[in-house]
């Protein structure tokens, strides 16, 4: 007899074990919409993560072609200044510095 109380104690515990696993009614229905909706959250994202790429590559482009234009523009100006400054200084003094002694 006591084997059989055993087993079916064993068989008890199992069992109820099973169905308190067990999902709620209506639970699955529910977490396939979520996951449905997770995987549309997702799809969204991934666009949203091309489009931004797309725009980096883009911005890059510009500040590359930014960067170059502002180091023509700085050579431009270093020339313009030097060419002002040896404008401005003659090459040779028009009276001397000091008298001519005889």
């Amino acid at each position: 007899m006591k084997v059989k109380a055993l087993t079916f104690a064993a068989l008890l515990a199992v069992t109820s074990v099973a169905f308190a696993q067990a999902p709620a009614p209506g639970a699955v229905k529910a977490d396939r919409e979520a996951v449905k909706q997770d995987r549309q959250q997702v799809n969204s994202d991934k666009t949203a993560v091309a489009a931004d790429k797309a725009k980096l590559k883009t911005d890059k482009a510009e500040l590359k072609t930014d960067k170059k234009t502002l180091k023509a523009d700085r050579r431009a100006a270093r020339k313009a200044k030097a060419a002002a400054a040896a404008a401005a200084t003659p090459a040779t003094p028009a009276v001397p510095a000091t008298p001519a002694k005889k």
